[in-house]
């Protein structure tokens, strides 16, 4: 199941409060002060911390069966994906992609695949990452990727060994996520230009 996107962003603050006003709610926020990591998760909030120089390593919101998380970066840039799966099938998936010759870094909480598409796909089989797997709230039905080059479908097809993914790409000369639909119930542009479709 699709469930989660990543993105570095100089818009940290409105990126949470953009999808806070769209009813996510904030689990973490790790960021470095002082030389060292720290949680700054709720019930903090921004006006605790400011006037601090604080740079935010992640901070992680949930709503339904989706998972945004954010740092901060110099522009708005597309890092990864997410799909919880089970142990079964990671087991699987990490072999489809070990034989496209796709780098694979598994970890004790989760696995990364680098794709030839300049992005990472993120390999979950913990499902505190969502709120609900039911995802009534909001779920990912469909995400349209912008790619360097042809072929995601395809590859995607390959390394889960299904179809209806819910992932199109499009040629473009920049690799982004161009749309998400389903978790919102009208149309909006999150401040790093992802934009929220309805259903």
């Amino acid at each position: 199941m699709l469930f989660h996107y990543h993105y570095w962003t100089p818009y940290v603050e409105e990126t949470e409060k953009f999808y806070h006003d769209i009813g996510f709610t904030v689990s973490q926020r790790i960021g470095k002060l002082d030389g060292e990591y720290q949680a700054f998760n709720p019930p903090l909030q921004w006006e605790n911390f400011r006037e601090s120089a604080i740079t935010f390593r992640i901070i992680e919101m949930k709503k339904g069966a989706v998972n945004v998380t954010f740092g901060l970066g110099k522009r708005p840039m597309f890092d990864h994906i997410g799909f919880l799966t089970t142990e079964e099938d990671h087991d699987r998936i990490c072999g489809n992609a070990e034989a496209l010759k796709w780098k694979v870094n598994r970890g004790e909480r989760r696995t990364f695949i680098a794709t030839p598409y300049q992005f990472r796909i993120e390999l979950q089989t913990h499902g505190d990452v969502i709120e609900s797997r039911r995802g009534e709230e909001a779920s990912i039905q469909h995400m349209a990727i912008a790619a360097l080059r042809d072929g995601l479908e395809a590859d995607l097809q390959f390394l889960f060994g299904q179809q209806a993914l819910g992932i199109t790409s499009v040629r473009n000369q920049g690799v982004r996520i161009q749309s998400i639909r389903g978790v919102v119930t009208a149309k909006k542009v999150d401040p790093n230009g992802v934009v929220l479709l309805d259903e």
